[in-house]
């Protein structure tokens, strides 16, 4: 489970990425074992860490609740059907010891995928895990599509069947052929165990029955146990969240503050917990996160990009630091929406260039992020041998072109003062349509409050904008994914750029295609960009397993500019007391807290 990722992310299986890639450093400890002796400095085996308080807790992601520490929340408490392991030799790099399901079989035609879930898995009140838990998901999902944030019309689980076969088989055929790696990862990973025999109701005081077997009762279902979770005052007294089947539990939660987890004691699996307690101390800015680690307070912290420099000061508190790479990009949301104020300058695409050319990764790597951030530049993860630099990027830094392309296009660039448009209409050397004479070019933005780097990096970009005239006004709101949905007639348009998070806006599963991202319609696709050309490129890259498709999809869309590519940090930087071992860590910086031990050693 990674505890923190400044990213946000559908809650699900835990995301992994190429092999390839890497840990910078490795190992919480130089011990290789470590039993359970306790953390001298409290006298007690408990782990305390930095988080953001998660404000969901049912494992069927909802729209606005898609937020990081949610998934790694659930994560602890529901085993995944699959986890990943970047190093694994298992087909579809599945961490087999993780995960619920087994290795699918897939069909000579390559439609149908055969699963088996382990015989040994329990609930934490003895119930068996079995395939009426499998059906019970695909029944709440299937009934209740449109409120699933993981949904996009025409994907899974559209043109799918499920089949239970035995209590512990099932299997899913589709109308049509896929990559059976962009199926396994992308698709069948979003299936989420629950415990039917303890949720299958429609109130607290009703009984549980087979409620989800008809459409209207799993929407009756679906509405009670979405409405629970919306109510954070209750997670660690409801019945209704004690009932797991991974390694830990809820013991105390208080929105905003933090919580605790605690072993469940009857917890199947070989990796039982070794710590008695994991408390998650909430902090809502890195500055007083990354103060708790200075002041050595906290076990299993985080430093802030911006403060990379004092590493070794870190490291004299008694941690060892070591940064996670992630198979993620980072980008600004551009708002395409009619109903935003700025839409009718960034539908125009070289507006979009002009604005990607003003925007200086290497430098803004070096001087926001301690050269810990690489350049982004497409929708697919830059492979290892190119990632720091800009090799292949469609757009560099170059305010001379920025500003000839805008002049050609009918603008008066003001330096440091407003450019407008002079030439208005939709011919060649004209300002584009529905940019009248006159119309100043600006934007409103949405980025995430508490932040320093984030707003060392905007302040930067919003004046390398303002020297050809671009005005930016810049709104930092306590969650910039939540205040920039995407807007129709009920949501109005607050925002025209929007960037999420302090790092790494998307990380992706093994497969790093943009179905949920860049389609038409897709559920994260919160400018709603639409092209039919990368529609139809997304789509081939789900369908066919070759290199070249992939490839293809990412080099139309890092030159159309869906958003505005930005420098992508590492992930996290992580700080980890010496004596604090986190067992087999993997370079997908999901490491297990119930591998977890305290050691003597390395102290």
């Amino acid at each position: 489970m990674n505890l923190r990722k400044k990213r946000w992310m559908v809650t699900g299986a835990a995301l992994a990425m190429v092999a390839s890639l890497g840990l910078s450093a490795c190992g919480g400890s130089s011990s290789s074992g470590g039993g359970q002796a306790a953390n001298s400095e409290t006298g007690k085996n408990e782990v305390t860490m930095a988080s953001r308080t998660p404000n969901w807790i049912f494992p069927i992601s909802a729209k606005g609740y898609t937020q990081g520490e949610n998934g790694q929340f659930i994560q602890a408490m529901y085993r995944p059907l699959f986890a990943y392991k970047s190093t694994s030799d298992t087909p579809y790099k599945i961490n087999l010891p993780k995960s619920l399901g087994t290795v699918p079989e897939v069909s000579e035609d390559g439609k149908t995928f055969t699963i088996k879930l382990r015989d040994d898995a329990k609930w934490s009140d003895g119930t068996p895990v079995t395939t009426r838990d499998i059906e019970f998901w695909w029944n709440l999902v299937t009934n209740n599509k449109d409120e699933w944030a993981s949904y996009k019309k025409g994907f899974f689980p559209d043109g799918a069947e499920l089949k239970i076969i035995d209590e512990h088989t099932f299997s899913i055929t589709t109308e049509e052929k896929f990559a059976p790696d962009w199926f396994i990862d992308n698709q069948i990973n979003k299936v989420a165990l629950l415990p039917q025999h303890a949720w299958d109701k429609d109130s607290a005081d009703a009984a549980v029955s087979d409620m989800d077997r008809t459409p209207e009762g799993a929407q009756k279902v679906f509405a009670f146990l979405t409405a629970e979770a919306k109510n954070l005052s209750t997670y660690a007294t409801n019945p209704l969240w004690q009932t797991v089947n991974g390694p830990w539990k809820l013991s105390t939660f208080t929105p905003d503050q933090g919580l605790e987890l605690v072993p469940n004691e009857n917890y199947w699996g070989e990796d039982k917990p070794k710590i008695d307690k994991l408390i998650y101390k909430a902090f809502t800015g890195d500055d007083a996160e990354f103060n708790s680690v200075r002041s050595g307070a906290i076990d299993f912290g985080y430093i802030p990009a911006a403060q990379y420099n004092q590493r070794k000061a870190v490291e004299d508190k008694g941690y060892n630091v070591f940064l996670w790479p992630g198979n993620s990009i980072t980008y600004l949301a551009l708002n395409f929406a009619p109903q935003a104020s700025g839409s009718k300058f960034i539908n125009q695409k070289y507006i979009r260039q002009a604005m990607q050319e003003l925007i200086d990764q290497p430098t803004l790597s070096e001087k926001i992020w301690s050269g810990t951030a690489s350049p982004t530049c497409g929708p697919v993860p830059m492979p290892a041998e190119k990632t720091g630099t800009t090799e292949g990027c469609v757009y560099k830094f170059d305010p001379d072109a920025a500003k000839k392309l805008l002049e050609d296009h009918g603008w008066k660039v003001v330096p440091d003062g407003t450019t407008t448009c002079e030439n208005p209409g939709t011919g060649e050397g004209q300002c584009g349509e529905g940019i009248a004479a006159g119309d100043a070019l600006s934007f409103k933005l949405i980025s995430q409050s508490g932040f320093v780097s984030t707003h060392q990096m905007f302040e930067e970009i919003i004046s390398q904008f303002g020297k050809l005239g671009i005005k930016i006004d810049m709104n930092e709101v306590p969650d910039s994914v939540g205040a920039s949905q995407a807007c129709d007639d009920e949501t109005p348009c607050t925002w025209d750029l929007s960037f999420f998070g302090s790092q790494t806006s998307w990380g992706f599963p093994i497969y790093a295609s943009g179905e949920r991202l860049f389609a038409s319609d897709a559920p994260v696709n919160l400018g709603q960009y639409k092209n039919p050309e990368a529609d139809k490129l997304i789509e081939e890259s789900t369908r066919s397993s070759e290199p070249n498709a992939l490839q293809a999809y990412n080099d139309y869309l890092a030159e159309d500019l869906p958003v505005l590519w930005m420098p992508n940090p590492y992930y996290q930087i992580t700080a980890v007391k010496k004596t604090l071992n986190l067992g087999d860590i993997d370079a997908t910086g999901d490491t297990w807290p119930e591998d977890w031990s305290w050691s003597t050693e390395g102290k």
